[in-house]
């Protein structure tokens, strides 16, 4: 089934979308290990229960409450911003060794030279995917960046909506492109095509449960997905 997604039948026909929707860490930016790591130290320091790597990873791309309650739930409300406090301790320190995944900035790049609208919806706070998009010196890709600080965490389609309000663009014309289902499920939930990274957060298997119209490998399948090649 999962060959058959990557299949040229699944590509998007040319000029068949406007609108380009990315999600940020493990889509973008390889911060998935970094994140996971800095929230098992959060919770070691604080005393809690250490999830699982999986679990990490599991709530990346959602907002911090929603993550604190599958991560930390025995945390109470008022300790959050601790536990943040010592996630930054950790994470600030590595977010300088992460990388961009090989060939997004050239699928970015090509999108924009070719006219497509591009934009963010993440699970970033509004300070952080600042700090990397001038970091990385993508933000001049973006016409619009929606973050878990100014909307609903995914899935809630909200980021998408706002987006889709300050581009003018319909959902039928929007493709989303992450590495979680809750990228995924917030495509759904807006009634726009997916289209999922398995280089990320989550395997192919779970990301395939929330039917995106591809799954890529890597940065090269994207782009031949978006019919850049």
């Amino acid at each position: 089934m999962i060959d058959e997604m990557n299949s040229a039948a699944k590509v998007p026909p040319a000029g068949s979308y406007k609108l380009v929707v990315f999600d940020w860490d493990g889509t973008i930016l390889d911060t998935t290990a970094a994140i996971a790591i800095s929230i098992q130290y959060a919770a070691e320091k604080m005393g809690l229960p250490v999830p699982s790597a999986t679990k990490a990873r599991s709530v990346i791309g959602l907002g911090w409450r929603d993550a604190m309650k599958i991560i930390a739930p025995t945390c109470p409300e008022e300790e959050f911003p601790q536990f943040g406090a010592y996630y930054v301790e950790r994470y600030r320190p590595e977010e300088g060794k992460v990388h961009l995944f090989p060939g997004i900035e050239n699928v970015i790049r090509t999108l924009h030279e070719r006219g497509v609208t591009l934009a963010i919806a993440t699970g970033k706070s509004r300070r952080g995917l600042n700090r990397v998009l001038e970091a990385t010196g993508l933000g001049k890709y973006f016409t619009d960046t929606e973050t878990a600080d100014e909307n609903p965490s995914k899935p809630d389609p909200g980021m998408l909506e706002a987006i889709g309000i300050a581009t003018g663009i319909e959902p039928a014309d929007t493709i989303m492109v992450g590495d979680t289902t809750h990228d995924l499920g917030m495509a759904n939930a807006w009634g726009c095509r997916s289209i999922g990274m398995t280089y990320g957060a989550m395997t192919a298997e779970m990301l395939e449960a929330e039917k995106p119209v591809a799954l890529c490998r890597d940065a090269e399948e994207l782009a031949r997905v978006l019919g850049l090649h």
